[in-house]
């Protein structure tokens, strides 16, 4: 196989705008597209495809990687289409490629559907942001959406960390300043440190992932800056046990008064398939908070959160099972989906049989019994 092959192959994602390319040996490539994963019409990969392939693409830092740690990931732009996100690791002594396409073109808010109330809260001067959910959920498209509306409309220097970088933001009202860890920055934690003597207005931490990094990124939002960050939980009450949790017992309690007063929401989602028209959806969990939930961040009452969320509309707050529920019942996504994605399936489920209707797997369910 050719480098030429790489191109084609990378060129096929573009032209499909699939989500991500898979190369191991033993298949052809494949696509993962809207959700399903689909084979290209091409030989079977062999071990030598493999390492051709792997050249093609990986520099030589990386490269010294793989053979050290059995891995290594990193970015690229191919052309003016898109940039790829790419894992390179080993298997059974082989070696295995997984290329995520980030595409070049910003959305808007109305295109990827972010709650309304976001507007106003990326306008805050100060204060916490954080986008959660699995890997995949689509965080990093709502993450590069609200620093495209703060780019196009205030005047303001941003920051991010990233690892790697996705979308490239160019400047428009606002100075960008976009650091690779690993490549410009050993960590998120340093690039947390200094990013405070760099007069930010806004800071973007694209994993929070230790303690260290967690805890600069609240003091950070502290001392006046809108410090947006992300994190792998499902939930806005998950979210901020998980935070609390990695802190050692003693400092629990303090961090709850911290997060109190810094946090301004948690937006936590889920991409599912359409059925409706070709493409994802996502799926929104939005807690907004309010001095009432404030006080239960504080008072270590998160298991209350969710019940104030349901009661907290006025705010633009909804919980994601109701929202779930909102894109089966307008015919976006399929039963199945909803309910694989929920936080409480059986609900859903149930509210569905309620209308006379089957879930999928439901049927299969009994016929195993």
């Amino acid at each position: 196989m050719s480098t030429m092959q790489i191109d084609r192959l990378l060129d096929t994602v573009i032209k499909l705008n699939a989500s991500d390319l898979h190369l191991t040996v033993g298949r052809k490539p494949t696509l993962r597209y809207h959700g399903g994963l689909k084979n290209l019409d091409t030989k079977v990969l062999d071990s030598d495809d493999m390492v051709t392939l792997m050249k093609a693409i990986t520099p030589e830092r990386n490269q010294q990687e793989l053979q050290e740690v059995g891995g290594t990931d990193f970015g690229f732009a191919y052309g003016t289409e898109g940039r790829f996100r790419v894992s390179v690791f080993r298997q059974r002594g082989d070696v295995a490629i997984v290329c995520r396409l980030i595409p070049n073109k910003l959305l808007t808010f109305d295109q990827i559907g972010l709650p309304e109330m976001c507007r106003e809260l990326i306008r805050r001067p100060r204060g916490l942001f954080l986008v959660t959910g699995p890997t995949g959920s689509g965080k990093t498209t709502s993450l590069a959406t609200m620093i495209d509306y703060i780019n196009i409309n205030f005047e303001k220097h941003i920051i991010t960390m990233e690892d790697p970088i996705e979308y490239y933001h160019y400047h428009k009202k606002c100075i960008v300043n976009q650091r690779e860890v690993h490549n410009d920055v050993p960590s998120f934690s340093e690039a947390l440190r200094r990013a405070l003597r760099q007069n930010p207005d806004t800071i973007l931490v694209g994993e929070m992932r230790d303690l260290e990094t967690i805890e600069s990124a609240i003091r950070a939002a502290e001392t006046g800056h809108l410090v947006f960050g992300t994190l792998h939980t499902t939930g806005a009450a998950k979210t901020i046990d998980r935070i609390v949790d990695a802190f050692p017992v003693t400092q629990q309690n303090q961090i709850r008064v911290q997060l109190s007063t810094s946090l301004l929401c948690i937006l936590s989602q889920v991409l599912l398939p359409r059925i409706d028209v070709k493409g994802m959806v996502a799926g929104y969990e939005f807690l907004v908070v309010t001095p009432a939930i404030a006080n239960l961040i504080r008072d270590n009452k998160s298991f209350r959160i969710d019940s104030s969320i349901q009661t907290g509309k006025k705010f633009g707050m909804q919980l994601l099972d109701e929202h779930l529920w909102s894109l089966y019942t307008s015919g976006k996504v399929s039963a199945e989906e909803m309910v694989d994605k929920a936080k409480n399936p059986i609900d859903l489920r149930d509210r569905v049989h309620k209308m006379g209707r089957q879930v999928g797997r439901a049927e299969l369910d009994i016929k195993e019994d």
